[in-house]
């Protein structure tokens, strides 16, 4: 299994980015997807939980700015993050089924 992250970036505060997570050897539509951050000094945070049937669950520090979306053909995850704040700044994580972990890609966001 390999978890492929990409799409961070500098951005200014306001502004947005999209996120991508592409999985092999993991079919995404049948398992457990998660988005997670580590900011410098903080521990590992999780921010969404993409069940394989149902909602995703949002953590109330990003509920209405980030939206993850599933593409089940391409077996890609996206996070779309809009309204970047200063405190969004951290390594971004995708995981899989609470087991496999993407590289993380780093998310910078400043003036």
């Amino acid at each position: 299994v390999q978890l492929v992250e990409s799409g961070g970036g500098l951005v200014q505060p306001g502004g947005s980015l999209r996120l991508s997570c592409t999985a092999s050897g993991i079919n995404v539509a049948r398992g457990r997807m998660a988005w997670y951050r580590q900011a410098p000094g903080r521990q590992r945070e999780l921010i969404a939980t993409t069940p394989s049937v149902g909602r995703t669950d949002y953590a109330d520090n990003v509920k209405g700015r980030f939206t993850v979306i599933k593409d089940d053909i391409k077996g890609t995850v996206y996070l779309q993050m809009n309204g970047l704040k200063p405190e969004d700044t951290a390594v971004y994580y995708c995981n899989a089924s609470d087991d496999y972990w993407g590289q993380g890609t780093q998310v910078t966001v400043s003036s």
